[in-house]
């Protein structure tokens, strides 16, 4: 059995050199290969992974980068039976494939493997939500998508046409996983480390304006966008919290604009709207047990809410197409 590690990349230098050897002592002994899924990096990610005994591919115009472009540009010159997907800047467990290789033997209608993605840097607002049992990155047992990657039956993919979405900018895991169950597939999450994640560390806002500028918050409106047609799209909702949560949001801004408009004292609708507003914030403090934590809830709410219709409304190609891609080396074995 062969077990290709794609590695995503996206200006990785300062990491991807132990990530690659990370993969590459998972798979010591074993039949398989690392290939280095490049979405257009600036700075010398590929000249490093270039040094080692890796296929590294880049993306070629007209395509451009996206969460769900690297993994599925990596799967086209994937050879295994099995697909193991992970970052850049994380550290692949050594005895995680093996694990993931005999859960999925054990059962066959069992997709992919995930385990725990053990957040290193948590001083950002971000990365530290995801350390709580109740984050999806820690729930054990069967669940609904493997974000951050984990170990895949290359038969299952298959099954479903490809790996991941090229269109998506966030949300390429929950979509392969929604695919994968709603053709009789399941995926699991073991109670050990699957990699040590090693995320920003820069300021919690930037991170988030950074996410705007990259797409990645238009993400759940592509999905939505994908999903339009398909005999899922009615599970999103029920699945997917964040939905419901935007639309909340939609509310609270059609009622605040309702106040402005409505309202024939302009003084004292701007006094109703202000006051709407701190309601709210004062409801994110309580809730989320701190002032820095509230005010950082209510602002990341602010951004989804305004990227879900662009994400919604953007353009879209064939995902199982083929991505304009090169080979910067071929290093494998």
């Amino acid at each position: 059995m062969t077990v290709s590690v794609i590695i995503k990349t996206l200006n990785e230098a300062k990491r991807i050199g132990a990530a690659i050897d990370s993969a590459l002592t998972a798979l010591a002994g074993r039949d398989g290969e690392v290939i280095v899924a490049d979405s257009g990096s600036t700075d010398d990610t590929t000249a490093i992974a270039a040094t080692y005994p890796v296929l590294v591919v880049e993306v070629r115009p007209p395509a451009r980068g996206s969460c769900g472009l690297g993994p599925q540009m990596g799967f086209q010159y994937a050879r295994g039976d099995y697909v193991c997907v992970m970052d850049g800047d994380m550290l692949l467990d050594p005895s995680f494939v093996a694990d993931a290789l005999a859960a999925l033997a054990a059962d066959p209608t069992l997709a992919g493997v995930t385990g725990h993605v053990e957040e290193m840097q948590t001083a950002n607002l971000e990365y530290a939500r995801r350390v709580t049992r109740a984050a999806p990155e820690n729930r054990i047992g069967d669940i609904d998508r493997m974000n951050g990657g984990g170990l895949y039956r290359r038969a299952a993919i298959d099954s479903v046409g490809y790996l991941t979405d090229r269109n998506l900018h966030g949300y390429e895991e929950y979509e392969l996983g929604i695919r994968l169950r709603a053709a009789g597939w399941h995926l699991t999450r073991l109670d050990r480390c699957f990699v040590r994640h090693f995320g920003h560390t820069g300021n919690s806002y930037r991170l988030l304006a950074r996410r705007w500028k990259s797409r990645y918050l238009m993400g759940i409106g592509e999905l939505v966008r994908a999903a339009c047609g398909q005999p899922y799209l009615t599970t999103l909702w029920r699945e997917l919290p964040e939905l419901r949560l935007w639309s909340m949001v939609y509310v609270w801004w059609a009622l605040t604009l309702l106040l402005l408009v409505a309202v024939p004292d302009k003084g004292l609708a701007l006094a109703l709207a202000v006051a709407l507003l701190l309601a709210v914030f004062a409801l994110l403090v309580w809730r989320k047990r701190g002032v820095r934590m509230g005010l950082y809830t209510l602002v990341t709410w602010l951004f989804h809410a305004a990227a879900l219709p662009v994400g919604l409304l953007s353009p879209r190609r064939p995902p199982g197409g083929a991505i304009e891609s090169a080979i910067v080396r071929d290093g494998r074995p």
